[in-house]
């Protein structure tokens, strides 16, 4: 198995906070939050309470008000319940962020407490360097039983045929509970002979994807997975 897939597992939302961004306090102004969000070149910051997340403040309903002195514990916050656990793996975080249109989202620990803020567009450019993305490559979409899944095996049989694994994405099967589908980024884009062997060994090719041609089919899924990692 390569390193870029291994890498997959460490992959977690504590790992993504960005240290750099404070959050903003209740007693906060809006005039400090405007300032803090050029200053910082974002246009959403969380809001916190002695390490309580309590939602967070937009840039856009901040220049609607006609108090820059209003603290922001007086406004009624936005997002005061959507956040990510310490733990939530990357592509939940996405998930999360796109589900809800959020630029930013809130890291919380165990007890619920304030950890830190993953600003979303830097993490997606992050992520995209680790996975190597920015490399030719195809896109396999494999389905089979969830008892059967190994990416080991899958892997040694795709580098029997001189070409690795750059990235992969495993999901439940909406139409079969029992069944998986893996999404794979493969250094190669001839996935003709990688398709024979999977297929060979029962695997069942559900979509590939080049990089001349990336049709609809499937293509909201792939939209979420490597569309936004600027593949």
């Amino acid at each position: 198995m390569t390193n870029t897939v291994d890498s997959q597992d460490q992959m977690l939302a504590s790992d993504l906070i960005n240290k750099d961004l404070p959050p903003l306090k209740p007693t906060d102004t809006v005039k400090k939050a405007l300032s803090w969000m050029e200053s910082f070149r974002v246009s959403e910051l969380p809001v916190v309470d002695k390490r309580k997340y309590l939602g967070v403040v937009q840039e856009e309903m901040l220049y609607e008000l006609s108090d820059s002195n209003m603290q922001l514990g007086e406004l009624e916050l936005e997002a005061d319940n959507i956040f990510v656990k310490h733990n939530t793996h990357f592509y939940d975080v996405v998930k999360t962020a796109e589900m809800n249109d959020l630029k930013s989202l809130a890291v919380i620990d165990e007890q619920g407490l304030f950890m830190g803020t993953i600003c979303v567009k830097d993490s997606l450019a992050r992520m995209a360097k680790t996975y190597a993305t920015q490399n030719p490559g195809g896109i396999l979409v494999v389905g089979m039983d969830y008892y059967d899944y190994s990416l080991s095996n899958i892997a040694r049989l795709i580098e029997e045929n001189n070409a690795k694994i750059l990235s992969s994405f495993l999901e439940a099967d909406s139409q079969d509970s029992q069944r998986v589908k893996l999404t794979l980024k493969i250094d190669q884009t001839d996935l003709t002979r990688i398709i024979a062997t999977l297929e060979r060994f029962e695997y069942t090719i559900l979509a590939k994807f080049d990089e001349a041609e990336i049709n609809d089919y499937e293509k909201d899924r792939l939209d979420l997975l490597f569309r936004l990692l600027n593949i």
